[in-house]
């Protein structure tokens, strides 16, 4: 992977996020005094931070989006455009390892926070808020992680800076970086505080650098997916029993450090969140079409008939838009709806997702009035009525629904619920014709990219994709 291997977190970041409230060095942080001071640390951690939106899968370019390319990639969304730019390729599941780009920039993070760790560690300075910097950055490592692989299944459990072993290393069973996801979020949990934090240490209400409760989210999804209930049951326990979160009314629920918000991103400085350009950039309420306000995909009509009469999600969250030609009805995402740069951050973990898993951890451990709890509560926030679901399958299946309707178009969701219930192949072959497209089960890995297989003899390609 020599080519993915820079050192990012020592580079300047004079435009590093100022809603991260960091204190900045002039100029550039070089390896040998990046880590002799908070101030100094700060500004490394502040950029390994930085990079998930700014150079990473969560922001980005439309290709670069995860959110929005897996979209297009299962039954979420439909795109607009008939080209050759890489988002229609995602659409038409047609990807090859020239079009994929999570790959790259994660491994180039996964490079940054390593070495962050390794000098945070290594230090001799008198760091006041060592533990902080250690926990926001092994949160960083279990997220990259996490998504990698997800999107790739077994991949190389990068875990130093070294090149030497970077650089020959093969791929790792999924359930060894399992293990050390859950390993370094456990770290982050025992690490970081109940508040949040700033860049100074200081406890802040932005909700835009991780904490205790953040590490437990995930940990919380970590767990649901491995299907180790009642651990994924405990940590939801952790995140929903503090009186910092709760469900915020749908109408407010993506609103700024909000009782919804767990973990948040936000765009580069002085833009607006990308969701908000990607489906909405202007577009008026009636239009000749999205695609002359550069909006090039909307919710697919299968999603939107999905959402049951009165929900209130379909009416704050979902935008209508009218096409004069041809004459059509448009549906788009609306979760990010302020056009204002600050306005709102970009939701990774949140308050309504975290019901939901502690719904499903719980009707998997047959506790089936504790699952209709949290979702109904989930329920009761959308303004619908209880469920009926009485039986174990029967909760399992209202839960799919309600992930469905509830997490739409959040980085990945609906891809990794298929994927790991076992129903990918069985809804993309029934829905991949609807789009021109054709349906193999190797489609549910991406395709790794044709340099790092050949800079590195023990890597191999997922199958169904070249290798040279």
């Amino acid at each position: 992977m020599k080519r993915i291997i820079i050192f990012l977190a020592l580079l300047p970041f004079a435009a590093c996020k100022k809603y991260l409230d960091e204190p900045l060095p002039s100029g550039t942080i070089n390896e040998s005094n990046a880590f002799v001071s908070d101030d100094a640390v700060s500004s490394v951690v502040t950029a390994t931070l930085a990079n998930l939106i700014d150079n990473g899968m969560f922001g980005g370019s439309a290709s670069g989006n995860l959110a929005y390319t897996t979209a297009l990639y299962t039954d979420e969304t439909r795109y607009l455009n008939v080209n050759t730019t890489n988002m229609y390729y995602y659409y038409m599941d047609a990807l090859t390892p020239a079009m994929v780009n999570d790959w790259t920039s994660s491994y180039s993070q996964l490079y940054a926070v390593n070495a962050a760790l390794e000098g945070i560690q290594s230090t001799t300075a008198n760091l006041y808020h060592k533990n902080q910097w250690l926990g926001e950055c092994y949160f960083v490592r279990g997220v990259l992680l996490f998504y990698l692989t997800n999107l790739y299944g077994n991949v190389p459990l990068v875990t130093t800076s070294s090149y030497a072993t970077n650089n020959v290393m093969g791929r790792t069973p999924q359930a060894l970086v399992y293990h050390q996801i859950t390993a370094d979020l456990l770290q982050a949990q025992s690490l970081l505080q109940t508040t949040y934090a700033d860049g100074y240490g200081n406890t802040t209400t932005h909700r835009v650098r991780p904490n205790r409760y953040a590490a437990a989210a995930l940990l919380s999804k970590v767990y649901l997916y491995e299907g180790v209930w009642d651990s994924a049951e405990a940590e939801a326990d952790t995140v929903l029993a503090s009186s910092s979160y709760a469900l915020a009314p749908v109408a407010s629920a993506f609103n700024l450090n909000g009782s919804e918000t767990i973990f948040a991103m936000n765009s580069y400085p002085g833009s607006a969140v990308n969701e908000y350009s990607l489906y909405v950039n202007g577009m008026p309420a009636t239009v000749t079409t999205p695609t002359s306000n550069s909006v090039y995909a909307c919710l697919d009509t299968q999603l939107v008939h999905t959402f049951e009469t009165g929900d209130a999600r379909l009416a704050n969250w979902v935008r209508v838009v009218q096409g004069t030609a041809p004459v059509m009805t448009y549906y788009f995402p609306y979760k990010y709806a302020s056009s204002t740069a600050g306005a709102q951050n970009v939701l990774l973990l949140r308050t309504g997702e975290v019901y939901l898993i502690r719904a499903e951890a719980r009707a998997e451990q047959n506790n089936l009035s504790g699952a209709a709890s949290d979702l109904n509560a989930v329920r009761a926030r959308a303004t619908l009525a209880a469920t009926t679901a009485t039986d174990q399958q029967g909760l399992l299946n209202a839960i799919a629904h309600e992930r469905r309707v509830e997490l739409f178009t959040e980085f990945g969701n609906r891809f990794f619920d298929l994927k790991r219930t076992g129903k990918i192949d069985s809804v993309m072959t029934a829905f991949a014709p609807i789009k021109g497209a054709t349906w193999s089960a190797y489609m549910k890995l991406y395709p790794l990219p044709l340099n790092d297989l050949l800079q590195d003899p023990n890597l191999t390609q997922n199958p169904g994709y070249p290798s040279n």
